[in-house]
């Protein structure tokens, strides 16, 4: 590869001479000898280690409540979903016709979200319930008729959602207004928008129809958060009115993982379908007319439309929603509500106990939550709970709350009621509902009307998986259906696919980490503690930053986080003026998403013809809005994929002129252990775990966005209500507004990118970076004679990926970037990233994870297509009949019927030998995208449909 490259492979170290060739010497950092990451362990010591660190926490029964509960994970989705990296590797489905599998296991998750809501159309998942309900505020007021600025709040509503609200809405101007609607409080006269609790966080289940009514009376929308399980039971949230419904799915089967990753869900009714946020799959036909799945109005994607975004949401947790999918497919209608009938009789039998034995139980019907009151003693009734393994929650000094789930046995409800001083009769319990019908039946009483009478899950989907053989062999078919990096290379540039260990993944499925409350005494997650501070000074160091919070679960929360901090910084100063963000052309567009939602005006910066930021332009617009300049948001290495040369230049300016620089981290892959984003100038970043330190895709999400930032900008780093600690690596506190639902964000898969580090090293981590530039060189040069290059730096050379510019092709065959992306299907691979930063072009990033025997048959297929196109524009195909725009060919359309083509079956299926011993077969032909946008369909076609 090095020869390749002109570099002499008898030097030292000539690895390390490519990248100072690539990377500026103004930057450039020596490897370090005083790290304060551990010498790299092996596999069995980091196991070793991860084992001692999760003997520190303590699993004791979760009934706290307050949108975490304990839930049985089917072993059989355990097995084939979350440990199978057919599932854990897949990208997200932005080529369709190879995520037939996943984006099926989406639309059912939609599915089940709209039918148990009484919605008509869901998203395919949000990042957790209470960054669901900001989005639903975001969506009421954008959709409302009414002039307001005044959202109401349910106090009965999660205290965590309650404090994401105000960090949320200060920043946008929204005015929040609390009201006791259950208590019978008034709306306010004018407003835009009221959000419910359903049931509310005290448990109290009632009928909101009132507020709802009221709210749209005053030209508001209603958005309510409701628990899906009860809805099994209760009345939907359609039924009753609202125009929006957020949740969770967590207790759909996915451990609580001491917050996350969790699928959180937003379904809205009709009408209001385009103003979704996040990712929407629908139902679409191919180029057979087949039905075929894909994600619909992809305009929607707030990324995609930067500074006119109303969300900065541009992912999803697709695992997590395949999961809870999964598990009501399993599970069927009749399982879901047997599970939610024994949820809520166990409830009442406590309260039935509890009242016998003269002991306080608030009044009112409820699903799974009791309140109990205990003048001044909740704290020592909560500590005695403790002692007995029970996890409860005092809500103030005379309340103390109690959660039922699925996993709660007649032993802990006993055990619950000794610790409120009641005994109650007949000892032990045989397996069987009986015990708890009388409770169940006083509960169902209690709700009155609300009680639900319509059905739901009635697809045959639902009803035809229900022994493990079916659900196996189900998983198994629409995992063969996708492409992930168990079959090949998926070289995504600014994506990072790179290898997400086993020994990494291990970890995240142990009882220790796995089971464990977000809100738990910290006597309980000793262990998760430490490595979440191990983690954020390992992070601090590799970044040149001195505070990191692991809150944000996804980059574009990170993204967000970091701009709030930038604003807190300015406001605190007195520079309340500060509100001009500068983003480059180039950048990713989440950038100017996440600028519009920490209330900043976004101006864009030029580019020169070299792909870097136009510094006379930049200097022009600091000049213009010098009294006005809060940051700069800059990606480096840069979007195009090059180290610029006047990074530093860049950053000073900024700063002389008073501003802040936020350095997007999404391309550290390329810089890691080689230069430190603190030591260009910058003040903040963002970090992707999900693609630098080895945590999967899944699909589509989970990701982890941690935030990072030097001392001045530490405070104003987000702080959440229940944080078990203040004190962060360092000694750092921060005073920040939370930016998600738990204080460390998805904490649940953070083992593994702590066992990524502490496997790697130092020194490990600093050679990945130099293995990916050298793979991303290789290939820039091996291709560059066949396709231009579109952008290097100053030596010719580009950083951990490269832009293929497809635009002369085109000019000179007629074949499109898209033409390439889908005959690489039938090569066996995914496409490169199509159309970004530059339409036309494919920007690829091989990783340091794959081995040159899959680099070379990548630049074999780029070649031979290049070839095949050649041969279109000579003559030798039609330009409406060729192998390129018949692409991809199924194995149908190769054996069915006469074939007709100008090319053979051979050019179509195996364009290269290699192929006959082990072919990917996509399931559809080329998807036709505008026939599902203008023929809106998001949920489970009729069986009918596939005839």
């Amino acid at each position: 590869m090095l020869e390749a490259l002109g570099i002499a492979s008898d030097t030292r170290t000539p690895v390390d001479a490519l990248m100072r060739q690539a990377v500026p010497a103004a930057i450039f950092t020596e490897a370090r000898t005083d790290s304060v990451i551990p010498r790299a362990a092996s596999e069995t010591e980091a196991l070793a280690e991860l084992r001692a660190l999760a003997s520190r926490n303590t699993v004791n029964r979760p009934m706290i409540g307050l949108g975490y509960y304990g839930t049985i994970t089917p072993s059989v989705i355990q097995r084939n979903v979350l440990e199978n990296p057919s599932w854990y590797t897949a990208y997200t489905p932005y080529q369709p016709e190879i995520s037939q599998g996943r984006l099926e296991a989406l639309i059912n998750f939609q599915t089940m979200v709209a039918d148990l809501t009484g919605l008509s159309t869901a998203n395919a998942s949000m990042l957790d319930e209470s960054t669901a309900v900001v989005e639903g505020m975001l969506l009421a007021r954008r959709a409302s008729k009414s002039g307001s600025n005044i959202f109401a709040v349910d106090a009965d509503a999660f205290p965590q959602t309650q404090a994401l609200l105000k960090s949320r809405a200060d920043a946008v101007g929204i005015e929040l207004v609390t009201v006791d609607l259950a208590g019978g409080a008034e709306l306010p006269a004018e407003l835009f928008g009221v959000f419910i609790q359903y049931p509310g966080a005290s448990g109290r289940v009632w009928d909101p129809t009132g507020a709802i009514d009221a709210a749209h009376l005053a030209g508001g929308l209603a958005v309510v958060a409701a628990d899906l399980l009860a809805l099994t039971l209760i009345s939907s949230p359609g039924s009753l009115g609202a125009d929006v419904a957020v949740g969770t799915t967590q207790r759909f089967g996915v451990p609580m993982g001491f917050g996350g990753p969790h699928a959180g869900y937003m379904a809205v009714r009709a009408g209001l379908e385009r103003q979704l946020p996040g990712r929407l799959v629908g139902v679409s036909v191919d180029a057979d007319g087949k039905p075929a799945y894909r994600l619909s109005l992809q305009t929607r994607e707030q990324h995609i439309r930067r500074e006119k975004a109303t969300s900065n949401i541009c992912t999803a947790q697709v695992l997590l929603a395949v999961m809870a999918a999964m598990y009501a497919v399993y599970h069927g209608p009749d399982g879901l509500k047997a599970i939610a009938e024994e949820t809520a009789g166990k409830a009442a039998t406590l309260a039935a106990w509890l009242r016998e034995a003269d002991v306080d139980v608030a009044d009112g019907a409820f699903f799974d939550t009791i309140e109990v009151r205990v003048p001044g003693r909740a704290d020592s009734v909560v500590a005695a709970a403790h002692a007995s393994g029970l996890l409860l929650r005092a809500t103030s000094e005379d309340v103390v709350g109690v959660s039922i789930d699925e996993t709660t046995t007649y032993s802990d409800l006993v055990a619950v009621a000794h610790v409120f001083g009641a005994a109650p009769a007949g000892g032990g319990v045989a397996f069987g509902r009986t015990w708890y019908s009388t409770g169940l039946k006083d509960s169902m009483r209690a709700w009155g009307a609300l009680r639900r009478t319509d059905e739901y899950l009635t697809h045959p989907v639902f009803h035809v998986h229900r022994s493990e053989t079916a659900m196996m062999r189900y998983l198994k078919s629409l995992a063969d259906r996708d492409y992930a990096l168990d079959r090949g290379m998926i070289p995504l540039g600014s994506c990072t696919m790179k290898l997400n260990a086993a020994t990494e993944m291990a970890a995240i499925t142990w009882p220790e980490f796995a089971g464990i409350h977000p809100f738990a005494p910290a006597s309980d997650v000793g262990g998760y503690l430490d490595l979440i501070t191990q983690l954020e000074g390992w992070l601090a160091e590799v970044t040149g930053y001195d505070a990191v919070s692991l809150q944000p679960n996804a980059g574009s929360q990170g993204e967000l986080a970091g701009l709030l901090a930038i604003r807190g910084y300015h406001l605190a100063n007195g520079d309340d003026q500060r509100t001009v963000c500068l983003i480059p052309s180039s950048a990713h567009g989440t950038n100017a998403a996440s600028a519009v939602l920490a209330g900043m005006r976004v101006v864009v910066v030029a580019c020169d013809e070299l792909g870097n930021v136009d510094l006379g332009d930049l200097r022009a617009k600091i000049d213009a809005h010098a009294a006005e300049l809060s940051a700069l948001m800059i990606t480096y290495p840069s979007t195009h994929g090059v180290y610029e040369q006047d990074v530093v230049e860049i950053t000073s300016t900024v700063h002389d002129a008073g501003g802040q620089v936020y350095v997007d981290g999404a391309n550290l892959n390329a810089l890691l252990g080689y230069a430190r984003f603190g030591d260009l100038g910058g003040d903040v970043s963002h970090l992707n775990l999900h693609k630098t330190f080895a945590i999967p895709h899944g699909g589509g999400g989970p990701g982890v966005g941690p935030v990072a930032a030097k001392a001045h900008l530490a405070p104003f780093l987000p702080s959440h209500p229940l944080a078990q600690r203040a004190e962060h690596a360092g000694g750092y506190v921060f005073e920040g507004g939370p930016i998600s639902a738990a204080p460390y964000g998805s904490a649940g898969i953070l083992p593994i990118s702590w066992a990524y580090v502490r496997m790697m090293g130092a020194d490990g981590l600093r050679d990945a970076t130099a293995a990916a530039v050298l793979s991303a060189n290789y290939i820039a040069t091996r291709l560059g004679e066949h396709y231009p290059v579109l952008y290097t730096g100053e030596n010719g050379r580009v950083a951990h990926e490269c832009i293929l510019d497809l635009r002369p092709l085109k000019e000179a065959t007629g074949i499109t970037v898209d033409d390439v992306a889908k005959r690489l299907i039938d090569y066996g691979f995914h496409a490169p990233t199509m159309s970004f930063p530059v339409a036309g072009t494919l920007m690829v990033e091989p990783t340091e994870s794959e081995d040159l025997g899959e680099i070379e048959r990548f630049i074999e297929a780029m070649i031979m297509i290049k070839a095949e196109a050649d041969a279109v524009a000579a003559g030798r195909w039609p330009a409406d009949d060729n192998p390129l725009v018949g692409a991809p060919h199924t194995a149908v359309s190769l054996i069915a019927g006469e074939w007709t083509h100008a090319y053979t079956r051979e050019e179509a299926a195996y364009p290269v030998h290699a192929l006959i011993a082990g072919k990917y077969w996509p399931p559809v032909r080329r998807i036709d995208q505008a026939y599902g946008d203008r023929n809106l369909v998001c949920a489970c076609p009729p069986v009918e449909a596939f005839a």
